[in-house]
């Protein structure tokens, strides 16, 4: 599997994003400036990621600039054609601004931004340590889609204590039904809100970000 990062004007990710898949998970990386289109080289057994930052300073929205980049537009084809689409942080706001993923991210619940490990739990993977940073990450649908995420089974994590379990304490930012990831209906767009290239190195003390990738069959 080869993976793109794409690079947006205030990605401040993209780089760590860059060294844990090509350092720590020894996968082939190139990195794709948001002006670009072409996505030619890619098949869709890669991967195209979006990593976290503040792309365009956040104005308007997050994410709502980066969604009509050039680049975007072919990474939109490419989804739409079922090639895999990781988006984490400001790349899980761009995937929801750009009709990618439903849903939106909104202003955390206390209103601060919030930089700390926090615990997020998958029934294949347990509860995992995952670095969040982000003050529009509490993530938000109507009724009716929360209930068909559910259905489908498109929720990919959700906050937890470090035990695994749901409760609103473990619920950093007041997402809905604490929800901290989800994928599409197709399998092959995937965004949350947690980093987990941050947790992919014994340096840092925290591999758990390895099972992440794994989860997403990037390993």
């Amino acid at each position: 599997m080869k993976l793109g990062v794409v690079v947006f004007p205030g990605s401040n990710c993209d780089r760590d994003m860059q060294d844990a898949l090509q350092q720590d998970l020894n996968k082939e990386v190139i990195m794709l400036w948001h002006k670009d289109k072409d996505l030619s080289s890619f098949s869709t057994d890669d991967c195209i990621v979006l990593p976290g930052g503040f792309s365009y300073g956040d104005y308007l929205r997050c994410g709502a600039i980066a969604r009509f980049s050039p680049m975007m537009q072919s990474v939109i084809e490419f989804a739409n054609k079922g090639g895999k689409v990781l988006g984490v942080c400001n790349g899980f706001q761009i995937l929801c601004e750009s009709g990618l993923l439903p849903g939106v991210l909104l202003q955390n619940a206390n209103q601060q931004f919030i930089c700390k490990n926090v615990f997020i739990t998958n029934p294949a993977t347990g509860a995992l340590k995952i670095p969040i940073a982000h003050g529009e990450g509490r993530f938000h649908a109507d009724e009716a889609t929360l209930n068909d995420l559910e259905k489908n089974d498109q929720v990919l994590f959700r906050y937890s204590d470090e035990l695994g379990n749901i409760v609103d304490h473990a619920n950093p930012n007041g997402a809905a039904r604490n929800i901290a990831g989800i994928r599409n209906k197709q399998n092959n767009v995937f965004g949350m809100m947690p980093h987990p290239e941050r947790a992919t190195n014994a340096a840092l003390q925290n591999l758990d970000g390895l099972e992440v990738f794994k989860l997403l069959s990037i390993q």
